[in-house]
């Protein structure tokens, strides 16, 4: 083999390695506990599977697993994005307690005031420490919460001591702790538990926000609904699109420049967005029912009602090694920035 001929087949297979790893398609499967009309599944991640296609030419595709499909149970999604059982899941961090302490204080009672603002000042607390802090198992591409909870209740709650005696079921583990401040006497259940025992009389009322209430059919269940006045939440929850360690540093550089670019604080708030016209639907749903709205000055008694809460939240961020007072300080700054 003479030595052109050689140096021309040597070119040739360089060229084509490069063409193959130029080439080379990633699948990112996207794992979660909601159903294909849940919002977030619906207006969230099949637009943000698309976006990524488009940016990268196809060789980036997003597949969709909703309901669980892949097994488990949902408090084992995030460690599923760990282990790399999946490349990427979505979940809510109180799914598992204990793990996401610095997280919670956005979950704090009448801590949010705006779905879009506090999605972007978490990720904003995230890509600033808690990345490298308690989500250091785990690449997060996007952080946000929902809505606003609302107060849904067969009898209307109209002032602090409406809640006295009430059998009202609550979703996380800060927000049966206000419920029982409030005099109210929390419940424990899953989401699509709550049709039942509201019929069967168990609970008499539910916190969840707007957007969850349709796939309940909640406004034909109860006919009452009370919001706070002035720039305050009841309550809301944070969740994560977290993927797996070795799935991100394993995609071709070029391909990995594009997620990053589709993720982060843009998508953070394109998901706080989602919960904002996801809370507008499902308000319209209950045209005709009672719409209550606590004044400033009652929102105010249920803020200080509200303190044992906040108490035993900086006792417990003690415990777990960091100053709860400071955090509380940090997430109400990084909101305000954000507004």
């Amino acid at each position: 083999m003479n030595r052109l001929f050689q140096t021309a087949l040597t070119s040739l297979v360089l060229a084509g390695a490069a063409t193959f790893a130029q080439a080379q398609d990633v699948t990112i499967r996207i794992h979660h506990f909601m159903s294909q009309k849940a919002p977030l599944h619906a207006e969230f991640l099949a637009p943000f599977a698309e976006n990524v296609a488009a940016a990268s030419d196809g060789r980036i595709k997003v597949e969709l697993f909703d309901s669980m499909s892949l097994g488990g149970t949902p408090g084992d999604l995030y460690t599923q994005a760990v282990d790399g059982a999946v490349e990427a899941v979505l979940t809510l961090p109180g799914y598992t307690p204990g793990l996401f302490n610095r997280s919670e204080v956005f979950e704090l009672p009448f801590m949010m005031q705006d779905s879009v603002a506090t999605s972007k000042a978490y990720y904003d607390l995230i890509e600033s420490e808690l990345q490298d802090g308690e989500f250091q198992d785990t690449k997060i591409l996007a952080a946000w919460v929902h809505g606003p909870g609302v107060i849904h209740s067969e009898a209307p709650i109209t002032k602090l001591e409406d809640m006295a005696g009430k059998e009202m079921r609550g979703p996380t583990r800060l927000v049966t702790d206000l419920l029982g401040e409030l005099g109210a006497t929390p419940v424990g259940m899953p989401l699509p538990k709550i049709p039942e025992n509201l019929s069967k009389g168990v609970i008499n009322g539910t916190v969840i926000p707007w957007e969850v209430t349709p796939s309940i059919k909640l406004a034909e269940l109860v006919k009452n609904h009370t919001e706070l006045g002035g720039d305050r939440a009841l309550y809301t929850a944070t969740f994560v699109l977290a993927m797996n360690w070795d799935a991100y540093e394993g995609m071709p550089e070029d391909l990995r420049a594009i997620l990053d670019a589709q993720t982060g604080k843009t998508l953070s708030e394109m998901a706080g967005q989602v919960m904002v016209k996801a809370d507008e639907f499902g308000r319209s749903k209950a045209t005709g029912n009672n719409m209550i709205l606590l004044d400033e000055a009652e929102v105010t008694r249920w803020i200080e009602a509200a303190q044992p809460v906040y108490d035993r939240w900086i006792d417990a961020a003690k415990a777990a090694g960091f100053d709860g007072e400071a955090a509380i300080a940090q997430a109400k700054e990084l909101i305000a920035a954000n507004q």
